[in-house]
């Protein structure tokens, strides 16, 4: 395993890093423990939150210079990577505030000497992918320190310059030694880590293979885990949608950040044959006019992908789906330039017996489906072993609402596509992963929610008491 940042638009090996030394992981694993029992669950949430505040005000002050390393390392356009700075700014501001109001204690109706208490876990070990540098590791970081918990973070190995800015963000905004640790693992160190009684639990973001893996090393260590996997997110085109709208929801949904987000929009599906034909006929038109290239041109609309390796998946998966019987409307190969990019690609006639219909295109490739009913809509929708988020196009906001309850995903959002923010929780079921991040689902996942119930002296061996806290016993 190498730790390398490779320009993704030239190709060129920027700087290569070296994986860590079995005792130099030894001690980082003892400092984010020892900080842990004896400084960071100890601090006051006011304390943790000065922190993580001044995390924020530090990066949305350095915003240029943090996207400027998403942008080298995974081609992101600059516009995108200043967008997931804004994001991830707002996620750290968002537990800096609200996690004092999420760790209250929470009464039991019934019983009022009883209440549910939130106590931090220890080292938490997260395991982060390379298409959202920051906002993937904000949104763990933010409310597990919030928490009490401590992070050691193994980011991606194509990005290992944004996972060590992150660290001088936490390391300058005050945070202690040990709270926040990022580490250039190996895949056995990892393992190892898993195994370690010091780490209570892991979180990863990744490849449905990569989370299966890592559930079962946790699964084994009887360790909690959250996961948030692959996707192939329908997005329905009702047919009282307006077309020219859900055309360009269509081609934001699926081309933002160059198609790699596991929340993109993959496939689009749309009732009514006149109005596929219609919808097809533009989108394909649009899609095919997209300005493919260098992700700091601001007129740049679609970067390349983050590496050869994503490159030549995604270019074999058409070429699978030509095999397969589908059509490529737009696209489908790779430019004469130099750089990991994949022309923006339409895949039309995509039947369930072809190679792709149920894998993850993970770039800037849509598939559209034309049908006839919106029961059928459904059910495509639906067949997938995936299943984070979705997206229902409709004038009839109750229809489409209906709609979108019969949709197996974690999420679906009503004419737009489906989108983050702080606020809100984010995951998914099926084979998309399990657990929450974000809003107070994801703080809740690695807490101890930990119950304390009162009674007086005398009181009998079990059921519920009569009894006020305040009166002497």
């Amino acid at each position: 395993m190498q730790y390398q940042s490779i320009n993704p638009a030239t190709e060129e090996v920027v700087k290569t890093f070296p994986s860590i030394s079995d005792a130099d992981l030894e001690a980082v694993v003892g400092q984010a423990h020892a900080c842990y029992q004896n400084d960071w669950a100890q601090r006051s949430v006011a304390e943790r939150a000065r922190v993580i505040g001044a995390a924020a005000a530090i990066l949305k002050e350095k915003a240029e210079e943090y996207a400027g390393y998403v942008t080298l390392e995974m081609g992101k356009l600059s516009t995108a990577a200043m967008a997931e700075i804004r994001l991830s700014v707002g996620i750290l501001e968002y537990y800096a505030k609200n996690a004092e109001a999420f760790l209250a204690p929470r009464s039991i109706p019934g019983f009022p000497n009883a209440a549910v208490q939130m106590r931090p876990l220890g080292a938490l070990l997260a395991i982060e992918p390379w298409n959202f540098p920051y906002y993937q590791v904000a949104r763990v970081v933010a409310p597990q320190l919030m928490a009490g918990n401590v992070v050691v973070l193994k980011h991606a190995e194509s990005v290992p310059q944004s996972a060590l800015a992150f660290a001088r963000l936490m390391q300058e905004a005050g945070a202690p030694a040990g709270a926040f640790s990022n580490v250039f693992a190996t895949h056995e160190q990892i393992a190892a880590l898993i195994a370690d009684p010091r780490i209570v639990g892991v979180t990863v973001t990744g490849s449905e293979r990569a989370g299966a893996a890592v559930a079962e090393q946790a699964g084994r260590h009887l360790k909690k885990v959250v996961t948030e996997l692959g996707g192939s997110d329908a997005m329905i085109v009702m047919p009282d949608a307006p077309l020219e709208h859900a055309v360009g929801g269509a081609i934001f949904g699926r081309m933002f950040n160059s198609g790699q987000s596991c929340v993109s929009v993959k496939r689009i599906i749309v009732v009514g044959k006149e109005r596929g034909a219609a919808f097809t006929s533009a989108y394909a038109a649009k899609v095919g006019s997209l300005k493919l290239g260098d992700p700091t041109d601001a007129s740049s609309q679609v970067g390349p992908v983050s590496s050869e390796r994503a490159m030549n998946t995604l270019l074999d998966q058409i070429a699978q789906a030509r095999a397969g019987g589908a059509q490529i409307l737009t696209g489908g190969g790779r430019p004469e330039r130099p750089g990991f990019f994949v022309q923006p690609t339409v895949i039309a006639d995509v039947t369930p017996d072809n190679p792709i219909y149920r894998q993850e295109l993970f770039g800037p490739v849509a598939c559209v489906y034309v049908v006839d009913s919106v029961d059928e809509a459904i059910r495509i929708a639906n067949d997938t072993p995936y299943g984070l988020g979705g997206s229902v196009y409709g004038t009839d906001i109750d229809q489409a609402k209906s709609v979108a309850e019969r949709i197996e995903s974690g999420m679906v959002f009503v004419n737009q596509a489906t989108w983050t923010t702080a606020q809100l929780p984010f995951g998914g079921v099926k084979n998309s992963g399990f657990g929450r991040e974000l809003s107070e689902l994801g703080f809740g996942e690695f807490v101890n929610h930990k119950l304390i119930h009162l009674a007086p002296t005398g009181a009998p061996p079990f059921g519920p008491v009569d009894f006020k806290p305040t009166e002497k016993a």
